[in-house]
């Protein structure tokens, strides 16, 4: 029996209009220009409108990675939204995506993998396609980190920013996801985290007073687990590919600060000119800033049909996610 391929079709992505740079920050919190960026990499981030929620920007991606696709909504039969910004608890993101879309053949869930999120839909969306179970998936990452940021907080409000990205996944004759690795360490979820608002500390006024409802994050410890785990994760995903890093011919990080892709680029022996980076436009946009930029490279024309490309992340959790593709578009 010949093994289903199942690779990317199409791509889209969307940012908000609004614009807040490192200069506005300033404004706000005891923060300046230089310190953001020599630590950060981060020039400006985009924010959405108060009227917008995550379910908007993830159908305005949607609805373009569809386009690219040329497929329409109702022959769609799963969608995963990666966030951890849904627009409520319950019902689904994803749910809410799939009648705005007209979608009205597919099954919908929402998946909660922090900045990890897109790759991990990603490969769950291709092991879907492989088995034959389904034929089109519509993959998303979106985030509206700007909800849940503490912009009295100059350690995490320099750091993320609002958008979306999204990938139809079907079945390709050749190339497509040729190998992944996803990883989890929950002892690190300290690290990162919103301490209220779930059944451990449900919301209340003391909790809304302590600004128990915003990203709490200790820094260094994140830092140091992204730059240890970016490489290991993409060699892992190459070594499943039955491939090498000299191979690689283009990789698409996520973007979450510029010393942690650096390092990542170094060890692997990738020039800069093999690695996209967004970062000083964007910001940190969670599980939307790989399809945001693997959607950016894409427009750009920085890589072709047959080029294999490198996905990786890592997030809350701790998580980690990596993918080999071999572009078929």
């Amino acid at each position: 029996m010949t093994r289903i391929r199942a690779g990317i079709t199409g791509i889209g992505s969307y940012l908000p209009e609004k614009v807040i740079t490192n200069f506005d920050l300033e404004k706000i919190v005891d923060t300046s220009d230089e310190w953001i960026r020599t630590r950060t990499g981060i020039q400006e981030r985009r924010v959405v409108r108060d009227d917008q929620a995550t379910s908007d920007i993830a159908y305005d991606a949607a609805k373009r990675a569809l386009e690219d696709a040329g497929v329409n909504p109702e022959e769609l039969d799963l969608i995963i939204c990666a966030t951890v910004t849904p627009d409520y608890l319950f019902p689904a993101t994803a749910c809410l995506i799939q009648d705005r879309l007209g979608a009205k053949n597919a099954a919908a869930f929402d998946m909660e993998t922090g900045c990890s999120g897109f790759v991990y839909a990603l490969c769950i969306a291709s092991q879907f396609v492989q088995v034959g179970t389904y034929k089109k998936v519509l993959v998303i990452g979106a985030e509206t980190l700007s909800k849940i940021t503490n912009w009295k907080d100059r350690s995490t409000c320099v750091l993320f920013g609002d958008g979306a990205g999204a990938a139809v996944v079907e079945p390709v004759e050749t190339g497509g996801i040729l190998g992944f690795h996803l990883g989890s360490d929950g002892s690190g979820g300290k690290y990162l985290k919103m301490p209220a608002g779930g059944s451990r500390r449900p919301a209340s006024v003391a909790s809304v007073e302590e600004d128990a409802h915003y990203i709490h994050m200790e820094g260094n410890q994140v830092f140091k687990f992204a730059v240890k785990i970016m490489s290991k994760a993409a060699l892992k995903a190459l070594k499943n590919a039955g491939l090498k890093p000299e191979d690689i011919d283009f990789m698409i990080p996520h973007q979450a600060n510029l010393r942690i892709i650096d390092a990542a680029a170094k060890r692997l022996k990738l020039p800069s000119e093999k690695v996209y980076v967004n970062l000083p436009k964007y910001g940190n946009t969670s599980s939307a800033s790989i399809p945001i930029a693997l959607d950016e490279a894409y427009q750009d024309g920085m890589f072709k049909k047959g080029d294999k490309i490198v996905l990786v992340g890592f997030g809350a959790g701790l998580t980690w996610a990596s993918a080999v593709i071999e572009w078929s578009k």
